[in-house]
């Protein structure tokens, strides 16, 4: 019976036209199934599924997830994940259900942190995140805190200034003077969440395309309980993002705060709310 599955473009190029067509039409896609990120019952000849591959260095898992829940995506892991994902996959169902573990041989690198736009070799800046819960008029909101560990210059620039901010701005981020009210919501970017972890930050494609990673974590990173709770219930996360020197890394919340409204005070912070995808 044919399944109502999404197949993005980016999993159809990895796994081929010939078996994408194949889950299309239930051959290799199971009817029910166990979303890879809420972990409740699915059923993809009743309600739209999404496929999600996850690809290690060697190897690759299909999985799949409540079209609500996640978009059909690639996500890099590395082959340690990978492996968790499988048990985790086949935890109720077994191991070897048809559909849900497969596509040996793909090659790849786990996920790096995302190059910072603009940075120029051989000191490449990379994208540090912090995840932390912040307060805002009473109640506690998921965010995420980046910041460069160089000056980002624009691309194609020969001088030295930092144009983090600015190329964040034109991107449609906002410049803040104070952590008040919570940013706008910024259409088109997205947190990734799958598995309990972060994965990536993604932002609209070239053209009008798949989304693509803005920042990926080499390995997603576990997120507190609270703060999964949380981005739940507001089905967004802040992110925050500041240059280089502006935040540091800061052991706890309260001091984390401190750095972002120091920041913002001094005109070095920009900030929106962007959608969870996943849960």
């Amino acid at each position: 019976m044919p399944r109502m599955l999404d197949v993005s473009d980016d999993v159809r190029a990895e796994i081929g036209d010939e078996e994408a067509e194949r889950l299309l039409a239930g051959e290799n896609a199971p009817g029910g199934y166990d979303c890879t990120s809420c972990r409740t019952p699915g059923d993809s000849e009743q309600e739209r599924t999404s496929t999600v591959l996850f690809i290690g260095e060697e190897t690759a898992v299909l999985a799949f997830a409540h079209a609500g829940c996640l978009p059909s995506q690639v996500v890099k892991v590395t082959e340690e994940q990978l492996q968790g994902a499988v048990r985790s996959i086949t935890a109720d169902a077994g191991a070897g259900q048809p559909g849900h573990a497969g596509y040996a041989g793909y090659a790849g690198q786990a996920g790096q942190p995302a190059q910072a736009p603009g940075a120029a070799a051989p000191e490449q800046a990379v994208l540090g995140v912090t995840s932390g819960l912040v307060l805002i008029a009473g109640e506690l909101h998921p965010a995420l805190v980046v910041e460069p560990t160089a000056p980002i210059a624009r691309p194609g620039a020969t001088g030295v200034g930092d144009d983090f901010l600015p190329l964040l701005i034109e991107q449609g981020f906002m410049p803040l003077t104070a952590i008040e009210t919570v940013p706008a919501v910024l259409h088109g970017w997205s947190v990734l969440l799958a598995m309990g972890r972060l994965h990536a930050v993604l932002q609209p494609g070239p053209s009008g395309g798949s989304p693509v990673a803005w920042w990926q974590a080499h390995q997603p990173l576990q997120v507190t309980e609270g703060w999964r709770t949380a981005a739940n219930k507001h089905q967004q996360v802040l992110l925050f993002a500041a240059p280089v020197g502006s935040i540091g890394r800061q052991p706890r919340e309260d001091l984390l705060r401190d750095a972002l409204d120091r920041a913002a005070a001094e005109g070095k912070l920009v900030g929106a709310a962007l959608p969870l995808a996943g849960t």
